[in-house]
């Protein structure tokens, strides 16, 4: 007999107890508030993470920020108002945390009752608004020139080539050259440079840069703005000379080294010959560097300006502990000359005064060199060390005997370059007076009167400079090109200064920061895909691509 199926099919008997199914757990019952719960977090986290992202935008951009595509003058304005106050405000907290740390140094040295006011000059002291207005300015004002000119102007359907260009499909991004270009294009670049191939002409950054910076630098103490000026005006140089020879293939071999040598030239002859033209600082720098005592320096000065020197600079020589017998008796020979019935000041200051510890001419190069190694090496080794570990923390920790080893023998190249370019050059200063003695005494074979006087001329110690400078080579040569643009703002104001004084360029009066930032911006604007990768990287943080 078939048993009967039940009407749910499951096949039993009817007759049997139904067996009990296990009771459903309590935990089961909360599983749907947990899950809702979870998901909840997620989205709170999601949201916290997002928050923290647009935060971070504040302070740091993103490689790759697509450009903002505008289209009326009210959206420019409202795009710029927000890059002036993120900019503005970055600023701020930069040249405060800067001015922070200076004064945290200090802080020993101050009582204890001034110190609370000292931390909170550093931080809302003038120098921290004038550093935040001059940045927020630049950028509010680049960024609304830059986005109106095109609504203002708008481009033609076929817009002239520009060097930016590679295809001539107006709808392809720009594709760089894979030989001249690659490595100089990141992603924030060429971003800005496919907004600017569609929306603008070339001019408009340029045009954009200029007008900024003469307004912005104005924000700025009247000290500094010069400084500025010169910094971004060589850099512009930079770009403009990056851009040229990109384009043409034009290439002057060693050049950073070229330039270097030209600079100390000028700084040098400036330093004996005309030391008003150099930054007070500066000059104090360079001749204590040079190891010379500050009246051999005069004296040399004083010799190339009116062909006389102060006895009373050969009396303080006279009275150090390191001067040697047969240096005394020389410099009372030269003080009798010089104070006798007609004085008698020679063509040049005796070497005696310029190394009265030691005898010969000889004597003073390899000493000299070990003097001045060992007092750049700790100057070299903070600019070495300190900047590897604030900014490349990641490698210093992954391999830091790899990246101690570096910057250890990035410290003793930069120290070797110095201390051979002053050896160097007190080699010249003593060897230019050897030469002259030995052609004045030529009889069978003479040189043109002219030119035996140069070596007991001012300008000899111009290629003393020149000469010295050629120790550049014993530097890295990543770092000679940075060297050469630290040296070349210093070189070209004392140049300037001089010409100006023998009336051969015109004075610029209290517009000259002005004019020369608005140039400076608008070539460094014009080109900035050619400068140092530093540089791009500080532009693209504080303006985007557009």
């Amino acid at each position: 007999m078939r048993t009967p199926v039940d009407a749910r099919g499951d096949g039993q008997d009817p007759d049997l107890p139904e067996p009990r199914r296990p009771p459903l757990s309590r935990a089961s019952s909360y599983m749907p508030r947990r899950a809702i719960e979870s998901f909840e977090n997620l989205v709170a986290l999601a949201n916290h993470q997002e928050r923290l992202r647009d935060a971070r935008k504040i302070i740091w951009r993103d490689r790759g920020e697509p450009a903002v595509e505008l289209e009326d003058l009210w959206e420019c304005l409202e795009h710029a108002g927000r890059g002036g106050i993120r900019a503005g405000t970055v600023a701020f907290m930069l040249r405060a945390g800067l001015n922070v740390i200076l004064a945290s140094l200090r802080l020993g040295r101050v009582p204890k009752e001034m110190r609370y006011a000292l931390i909170r000059h550093a931080i809302f002291g003038k120098d921290s608004f004038r550093f935040a207005a001059m940045l927020g300015s630049f950028v509010a004002l680049y960024k609304f020139t830059l986005n109106a000119l095109p609504v203002l102007l708008p481009q033609p359907s076929e817009p002239p080539p520009s060097p930016f260009e590679e295809s001539e499909d107006e709808s392809e991004p720009v594709t760089p050259n894979p030989v001249k270009r690659r490595v100089r294009f990141s992603l924030s670049a060429h971003a800005q440079e496919v907004w600017v191939r569609k929306r603008s002409h070339r001019w408009h950054a340029a045009l954009a840069g200029a007008l900024a910076g003469s307004l912005a630098v104005m924000f700025e103490k009247r000290s500094r703005r010069i400084a500025i000026a010169q910094q971004l005006f060589v850099r512009g140089l930079q770009g403009s000379y990056n851009a040229f020879t990109s384009k043409s293939g034009f290439h002057i071999p060693h050049g950073e080294a070229l330039l270097f040598c030209i600079c100390c030239t000028q700084i040098v002859h400036a330093l004996f010959c005309r030391p008003d033209t150099l930054a007070r600082s500066y000059e104090i720098w360079l001749s204590n560097a040079s190891g010379a005592s500050r009246q051999a320096i005069k004296m040399v000065r004083d010799m190339n300006s009116n062909g006389t020197f102060d006895v009373q600079d050969i009396d303080k020589i006279l009275q150090r502990n390191d001067l040697i017998p047969a240096n005394r008796t020389a410099l009372l020979a030269a003080k009798a000359l010089a104070t006798g019935e007609p004085p008698d000041f020679g063509l040049y200051p005796p070497c005696n005064a310029i190394h009265p510890w030691v005898e010969s001419c000889l004597s003073v190069p390899i000493p000299r060199l070990m003097t001045v190694f060992k007092w750049a090496f700790p100057i070299y080794g903070a600019l070495h060390f300190l900047p590897m570990m604030l900014f490349k923390r990641r490698a210093f920790l992954s391999r830091p005997t790899h990246m101690l080893g570096k910057a250890g023998i990035g410290t003793i190249r930069s120290s070797a370059f110095l201390a051979a370019f002053v050896a160097s050059f007190q080699s010249w200063v003593c060897l230019k007076h050897y030469i002259y003695e030995v052609l004045s005494s030529q009889k069978t074979f003479r040189l043109p009167k002219s030119i035996i006087n140069f070596f007991v001329s001012k300008y000899s110690y111009a290629l003393g400079g020149f000469l010295g400078a050629l120790s550049l080579f014993i530097e890295e040569r990543r770092r000679r090109g940075e060297l050469a643009m630290y040296a070349l703002p210093k070189a070209m104001e004392s140049a300037w200064l001089t010409a100006r004084g023998k009336g051969w360029v015109f004075r610029t009066g209290s517009a000259g920061e002005a004019l020369l930032t608005a140039v400076a911006m608008g070539m460094v604007m014009n080109d900035p895909q050619h400068l140092s990768g530093l540089v791009r990287r500080i532009l693209y943080q504080f303006i985007g691509p557009n």
